[in-house]
């Protein structure tokens, strides 16, 4: 089973049996808040990057990616060919750390800054060559055209169809015993792929032996 971006449309509609112009107008709002609450309570390996990037001299920022959710790793090479791992802090560490952005050396540590930036410390002393692994937002669903699809509609189509009806039925204020199946049934499907992303992509049997779960 999976869902093009028009049959999760059809299916969002003939579940909710509303065809009134300001909710279908809304289902689009309703698939990407989908799509964003199993971004946000699953990792998956697949929605990892790696990109590359410049530090500039003197300059205490760096630049994230557009599609920048949250990071694994944060490198630079040296001109010498060393690379250099970059410690995770939060940014009132990094201004108690380099209170003078005008210090500038080797950098040991970056934190989230802003929706559109890291900061560094110490401001680096060269340009350069930055590799951040990070988890990306892939393109939505409702980006694509309506005969197509995207890994969430094939690999997680029950839990994005159901976490988009729990939004479409808070937009309609809807039945309470309903709203609760349809949350059920979204964290019932929610934990088939956290075991994908959380144990089945990053175990290997003949390192880790086969996944065991508790018996009921």
């Amino acid at each position: 089973m999976s869902y093009t971006y028009a049959a999760l449309k059809t299916a969002i509609q003939n579940y909710t049996e509303n065809t009134q112009t300001s909710f279908v107008d809304s289902i689009p709002s309703f698939i990407r808040a989908a799509e964003e609450r199993i971004l946000k309570m699953v990792q998956l390996t697949l929605f990892r990057r790696n990109q590359t990037a410049q530090m500039i001299t003197g300059t205490e920022y760096l630049g994230l990616p557009s599609d920048y959710l949250a990071p694994f790793s944060l490198s630079y090479t040296t001109a010498t060919g060393k690379k250099v791992f970059v410690d995770l802090k939060d940014v009132s560490f990094i201004q108690e750390y380099n209170p003078d952005p005008s210090v500038t050396g080797l950098p040991k540590y970056y934190a989230s800054f802003d929706l559109t930036n890291f900061i560094l410390a110490p401001t680096p002393n060269a340009d350069f060559v930055v590799e951040l692994h990070y988890y990306y937002r892939p393109s939505s669903l409702t980006s694509r055209a309506d005969n197509e699809t995207t890994w969430l509609s094939v690999n997680a189509p029950l839990c994005l169809l159901y976490g988009a009806l729990i939004e479409a039925y808070i937009f309609m204020k809807g039945d309470q015993d309903l709203m609760n199946m349809y949350n059920t049934r979204f964290n019932e499907s929610l934990g088939g792929v956290k075991l994908l992303g959380e144990a089945r992509e990053s175990t290997d049997e003949f390192r880790t032996g086969m996944i065991i779960r508790p018996k009921q």
